[in-house]
């Protein structure tokens, strides 16, 4: 550290306490919102954060934090009792003791939050590091919230809704409370969906036209991808660049030209018209990772093989192929997400709801004459599986796609 990071009379904003105010008042605000959003899920009642309190006494929490460290929980809890007479960062129209948690939440988050984040800083002028570690550490702590928010709130509000009945959605859509005294009652929407709506029968089909849509892509991007990699042929070059410029036509531009020539060739409404169209969308991606992962493997390998009297396919199946099982992982992975989620072509090309996937199926639940709850629960079932594979491989795939970006 050096005597210049260390001065006074340093600018304004990297003064200790003044950072500390201001992230103070960022935070608490955060953290009424937070609290305010999950309170009211819970409960089915009325949690409003307030701005203009939660940035003023949130300023004097993080005021307090850097000038005395033993004052930030004091100044914290007393954001309780103004919570509870009405002039705190939360308003809320609910019961005491909803009302009262509600309070502390504010309060707990608020102070765990400041003690890291203005742990760094003094109450004079900060040096660059104390006051950039101050404001990482907001950042982090608005990322956690911010994103567990974007991706817990719509699950969540889609697995609450499909417990709810007919009746308790007519009444308070925005109520997401159970009555768990109906036990097994809850699930009654999955039930219909399985026995009436034929839901069995959707996830079976997407299953096999992912896990074929996987098949053949890796048939044709394997050598596609070895062949850009290893091969010097006349536009090598150009291709490797130009692999993912189908990308660039946004696929509703295509889809009625796809619609007209599979109308035409009687491949319309047919599972072998899907496995047709659906690789011809992965192909691209995964010739594009999987020739950046064999150009990292070592050449001198595959040539010993070639000197040994191997043929060149028998070197990419003997010799590649088992070098590079982490990215075949990973570009299977991948795969099979986007042939589980695609809808667009599913919705245009399939009719016949004996061969529905389950994007499909589930869109034919937006009707009217389906109760809401139906659409959630089947939102659900073509959610889970995906996430639960997808959390059971990621490490297969970050893995993958990590070796393949060193390497290549």
């Amino acid at each position: 550290m050096s005597a210049t990071d260390v001065n006074t009379g340093g600018p304004i904003w990297r003064n200790g306490s003044v950072t500390g105010a201001v992230l103070g008042a960022l935070w608490t605000f955060t953290v009424a919102v937070a609290v305010a959003v999950v309170m009211a899920f819970a409960t089915g009642d009325l949690f409003r954060p307030l701005i203009l309190p939660s940035l003023g006494w949130g300023a004097l929490v993080g005021f307090a934090a850097v000038w005395n460290r033993q004052w930030l929980w004091p100044a914290a809890l007393a954001l309780v009792v103004l919570g509870w007479v009405g002039f705190g960062p939360l308003l809320a129209e609910s019961s005491l003791g909803s009302n009262l948690f509600g309070q502390l939440a504010v309060a707990i988050g608020t102070g765990l939050g400041l003690r890291k984040m203005c742990a760094p800083l003094p109450k004079g002028d900060a040096t660059k590091h104390e006051w950039e570690e101050a404001i990482i550490a907001f950042l982090t702590g608005f990322g956690y919230v911010f994103f567990t928010a974007m991706i817990a709130i719509p699950f969540y509000v889609m697995v609450m809704t499909s417990l709810k009945s007919q009746q308790a959605l007519l009444q308070n859509p925005l109520d997401f409370s159970l009555d768990w005294e109906k036990g097994w009652g809850l699930l009654r929407s999955y039930q219909e969906l399985f026995r009436d709506y034929g839901f069995g029968s959707y996830l079976w089909t997407s299953f096999y036209v992912s896990v074929f849509t996987v098949i053949l892509t890796l048939l044709f991007s394997v050598p596609g991808a070895y062949a850009v990699a290893r091969l010097k042929f006349r536009g090598r070059a150009a291709f490797s660049r130009s692999i993912l410029l189908i990308y660039m036509v946004p696929m509703i531009v295509l889809a009625l030209p796809i619609y007209i020539a599979f109308s035409v060739t009687g491949l319309r409404n047919s599972i072998p018209g899907l496995l047709m169209i659906y690789p011809v969308t992965t192909i691209p991606v995964a010739l594009y990772m999987l020739q950046g992962y064999f150009r990292g493997l070592p050449a001198e390998v595959e040539e010993a093989g070639l000197m040994d009297g191997l043929s060149r396919l028998q070197v990419i199946w003997k010799i590649t192929l088992p070098l590079s099982l982490p990215a075949l992982a990973s570009v299977s992975l991948y795969v099979f997400m986007i042939a589980w989620n695609e809808f667009l072509l599913a919705f245009m090309l399939l009719d016949d709801p004996g061969i529905f996937t389950l994007t499909r199926g589930v869109s034919a639940l937006n009707s009217s004459e389906v109760p809401r709850q139906h659409l959630m629960a089947g939102a659900v079932i073509a959610t889970l599986p995906i996430m639960v594979i997808f959390l059971g491989l990621e490490k297969f795939m970050t893995k993958g796609l990590t070796a393949g970006s060193v390497k290549g």
